[in-house]
């Protein structure tokens, strides 16, 4: 093997669940790595960030569910290394901690592989930090021992000192152990532990689906077999657990527990997600729509060549403003050759990606829609007399026949192109399957390419309550039999927010329109 020719391995730790929690350098591993062999615990929100191009290795194991073993974990981490790859191992939680980040290591130094540890945030204080339960604290807590759950207590030979863990005064934390979690219980009473020890039930930590529950050590499991709980589940055994009803933040978010569809196309979904997120719901991205490049690009490049023949120009998405952006720089025209024109856009999302070249819209109507400018420049006695209107190839003639109708000249141009994501049908319906509490819909395409993924038929999608962004993508939605539970009051992404927000709050159970 000549010099250079290997890779290299980073054993990678995700965090607990939630995307947010991975390091600046573990993030930086997965999107650069060829290779990504990933855990089940692994966020499927951090998958989005491996490049376009990098294999991908699910190796997710669950006690029933094993789709790799660790042996063949280990040799395709060698195999993958020793071929020249750079390979993320993104391992749930920190790779460390109960994690088998070791043993890989082990095996991947035997084998002569370079490999690199980048720790992660644990379950084992994570789980607890959102559930209100610090881990440590001062005057209640002063030490934390983290044991695994997996290990039979009753096993003679267990390597595991239950009579001194049974004397600690500080924090306990299990992990894997929900399976035999009485035998835990026990083991820990019959030692001295008194009953009426606070613990508390983790399970989920740091997702949209996580639930508490909290109680005596001697009545916990009971209570956490009423509740439903189940692994994957974090039991903590300490005084510090008493703190979670004044403490408790996560769970109390506004949109704690919903899960929520966007089928935003991909490059421009993480702004919704980020905002439904950080009111605590749990985001299922299906792009069902994928904006690319104009497909023949001379009608646009021509009209920007002879861009001073037009005295207004009309945007209705900032996917126009981001064409517009990219075929400037494809012709070598720049900013200056604009300054005499005027421009009219509809929303506020198309309004502010113009502001970000240093542009000022002239007109916005209120209504976010093509027949308002009508309306407006209508009743302004405005006429403009030669408009360049860039939009995209399946883009709505509402906007050039009104303006035509005013005794306006309009030149339309394709400023880019869609595409609808190949073979995904099955991840939609499984989302479904799995729950969903309401769908989002950006604009005609996403409704019209979510149902014919699936094939043809509304009837998953009416299954959830779906969230329209105006009137535009309503009226298609009602065209091929979608619901229009709840439509945005302010026709943008934070207008969409807002509209679900709203709906949680008020505890509605019949459809509403707004």
């Amino acid at each position: 093997m000549s010099p250079g020719s290997q890779g290299k391995v980073f054993l990678v730790g995700a965090g607990p669940g939630d995307p947010g929690l991975i390091t600046v350098k573990g993030l930086e591993c997965l999107r650069t790595a060829d290779a990504i062999v990933f855990d089940r615990l692994a966020s499927p929100r951090l998958l989005s960030e491996a490049r376009s191009d990098a294999e991908m290795y699910d190796a997710g194991k669950g006690r029933e569910d094993h789709r790799m073993t660790q042996e063949e974990i280990n040799e395709l981490l060698i195999e993958l290394g020793s071929s020249g790859k750079t390979v993320c191992r993104l391992k749930g939680g920190d790779p460390f901690v109960f994690g088998r980040g070791g043993e890989e290591a082990l095996e991947l130094a035997a084998a002569g592989i370079d490999w690199e540890v980048v720790p992660g945030v644990s379950s084992t204080i994570a789980a607890p930090a959102y559930a209100g339960i610090p881990v440590t604290h001062r005057g209640i807590s002063t030490s934390l021992t983290i044991v695994t759950g997996s290990e039979d207590p009753n096993k003679p030979d267990s390597t595991i000192n239950w009579d001194a863990l049974a004397s600690l005064s500080g924090t306990l934390v299990f992990v894997m152990g929900w399976n035999g979690m009485n035998d835990i219980v026990s083991a820990l009473t019959s030692r001295g532990v008194p009953g009426d020890r606070p613990a508390a039930l983790v399970q989920w930590g740091t997702t949209a689906r996580q639930r508490t529950v909290t109680g005596p050590i001697n009545e916990i499991v009971d209570r956490g077999v009423d509740a439903g709980i189940g692994a994957p589940v974090v039991l903590v055994v300490g005084d510090v657990v008493g703190l979670h009803d004044a403490m408790t933040w996560f769970e109390t978010r506004p949109l704690f527990g919903k899960r929520i569809l966007v089928t935003r196309a991909r490059s421009q979904a993480s702004r919704l997600a980020n905002q439904l997120e950080y009111l605590g719901a749990e985001v299922v991205e299906y792009p069902t729509i994928e904006i690319v490049p104009v497909r023949n690009p001379a009608p646009f490049d021509e009209a920007l060549r002879n861009i001073s023949k037009y005295d207004w120009m009309m945007l209705t998405s900032s996917n126009a403003v981001r064409g517009l952006i990219s075929r400037m720089r494809a012709v070598g025209i720049d900013m200056r050759a604009l300054a005499h024109l005027k421009f009219g856009v509809v929303g506020p999302s198309t309004a502010s990606e113009l502001s970000q070249l240093g542009i000022t819209a002239d007109v916005m109507p209120d209504q976010f829609v093509a027949t308002a400018m009508v309306d407006l420049l209508k009743r302004d006695g405005t006429v403009p007399a030669n408009v360049l209107f860039p939009r995209s190839e399946i883009g709505h003639e509402a906007l050039t026949s009104g303006l035509q109708e005013l005794g306006s000249n309009v030149d339309e141009v394709v400023a880019y192109s869609t595409e609808t994501p190949q073979n995904s049908g099955g991840l939609a319906r499984e989302a479904y399957e799995q729950g969903i509490d309401f769908t989002t819909f950006t604009s005609s395409s996403t409704v019209r390419n979510l149902v014919e993924l699936l094939g043809g038929s509304p009837q998953l999608i009416n299954s959830s309550r779906t969230v329209i962004i105006g009137p535009v993508t309503a009226e298609t939605a009602r065209e091929l039999g979608v619901n229009v539970d709840i439509q945005a009051e302010v026709q943008s992404i934070a207008g969409l927010v807002s509209a679900i927000r709203a709906y949680v709050a008020g505890g509605q159970s019949e459809i509403i329109v707004r």
